[in-house]
Formats: structure tokens, sequence, C-alpha cells
């Protein structure tokens, strides 16, 4: 898959993710794009691909088949002669129950948000800087900056993605490869839909524009809507006893 002149090429990772499809659309929006799509379900891809503007290459990945990360997104590279942008939305929710949650549940979100986003992350990275140059999106949330009574053991896998995220994109400083880490907060979509709302819920569309805005600058870490920031920079300073009897 080669790219023509001024074309950009995209491969996603978590390829029906809501989320990243909004951001891939977004980007195709803004220049042409070239898409190629890596995800558990084939079917699902080839369908998927089949709804974007000219379409779109795709491959097979488990993130939990671990020893397979390697060759498929090496596969994935060659067949797209490389990348400008690759977006990781590789993610389960699971249950929200704490340590009363179905324990083969919680075993899969750690494993699928951390251990198998990480290796693809890692895989990735190590392809960009090979290549020389490129941008991954590695997509975390708010639930990273301080684990919730609510959902600990997804914030804890996203926590410790987010951490990876951060110190290999300060040990890739000046390899033309650049990690942009979007801590979106509440979002509707397909895989919340079962939930009540947070406070500053936002949609795939809002996380996907705020992405373009900010591949466009220098940023290496974005929150989604902004005002999270801010919310967070408190919410961590809270002493544990006032914390956790907070309706999060």
């Amino acid at each position: 898959m080669s790219t023509a002149a001024g074309e950009r090429s995209v491969l996603l990772i978590g390829g029906t993710s809501e989320i990243g499809l909004a951001i891939v659309r977004r980007l195709g929006a803004s220049a042409p794009a070239r898409v190629f799509l890596l995800g558990r379900d084939p079917e699902r891809l080839a369908g998927v691909a089949a709804t974007l503007d000219g379409g779109g290459e795709y491959d097979a990945v488990d993130a939990d088949a671990l020893d397979t990360h390697e060759e498929a997104i090496a596969r994935a590279f060659e067949r797209g002669g490389g990348f400008d942008i690759v977006v990781l939305a590789v993610g389960v929710l699971g249950g929200q129950a704490g340590i009363d949650a179905n324990r083969l549940v919680a075993e899969e979100v750690m494993r699928v948000n951390f251990l198998g986003a990480g290796s693809l992350l890692l895989a990735s990275l190590g392809a960009l800087r090979r290549q020389g140059h490129g941008t991954i999106v590695v997509l975390s949330s708010v639930a990273a900056e301080r684990a919730r009574a609510s959902n600990a053991i997804y914030g804890a896998a996203k926590a410790g993605l987010d951490a990876l995220a951060q110190g290999l994109a300060d040990s890739l400083s000046g390899t033309g490869v650049r990690v942009l880490v979007v801590r979106p907060g509440f979002v509707r979509t397909r895989m919340t839909a079962s939930l009540k709302p947070a406070p500053f819920a936002t949609s795939a569309e809002a996380v996907a524009e705020a992405v373009i805005r900010a591949l466009d600058g220098r940023q290496h870490t974005i929150w989604v809507p902004q005002v999270l920031r801010y919310v967070f920079a408190v919410l961590r300073h809270l002493p544990r006893p006032m914390y956790r009897r907070l309706p999060l």
C-alpha cells in the first residue's frame, strides 16, 4: 500500500474501536489518508474497512496473543509501506465491581489493557523507530490518573499503559518518533452504553477532534475534555479519606 504525495498512511490497532475509527475518519477529512486496520475479528474488520473512504486493508491480531505481536506489526508495516500515524485503541472495559468482579473478567481487563496493549505499543514503536519517523496516538484514560474504587481494575491497567507510554516517549526523544497520550473522560460509545455517564462526558468525535488539533502541535499528553486536566490536578492531591467518599 503505497501513499501518494500529500497522503498520510494510518495504522489503527483495535480496528473496530469507535474512538479509533473516529480519529481515522477525522484524519481522512483533514487530508487524504490510507488506512490499515488491525484487530481480532477479520469479518468485522472487513465490514469496517468497506465503510472507509477509499476502503482500507486489514489483518488480524489478538491483544492476548503476545507472541504474535511483533510479526503482526512488522507485516502491517511491510504491507502498508510504513505509517505516518499509528493509533493504539486496544482495550476492554469489563465489570466495574472492584474486588467483587468476576475473576476471569478482571484478569482479561488487566491482560488486554496493559500487557496486550503494552506489547503492541512496544512493537509499534520499534517499527516507527526503524523507519525513522512517525507518531503513535495511545488511547489512555483519566482513570489512569488516580485509582478509584468504582473502576480500580480498569484504572490500574490504564495507569500501567499510560506510564509505559510516557516513559517510552522520553526514551525516544530525538529519534523522529513522537508519542501522544490521550486521556479521555467518560466517552459515550457502545462499550459504555450500559453505564451512567460521568460528569464531563464526551463523544468519540470530540476525542478525535482533540487528537487532530494535538497532532498539529507539540503536546505529549492531552485530556478530553480539557477541563478534566484541572479537575484531576485537584483530585490527585485530595487526602485518601476525602477522595474515597467522593461519588466517583
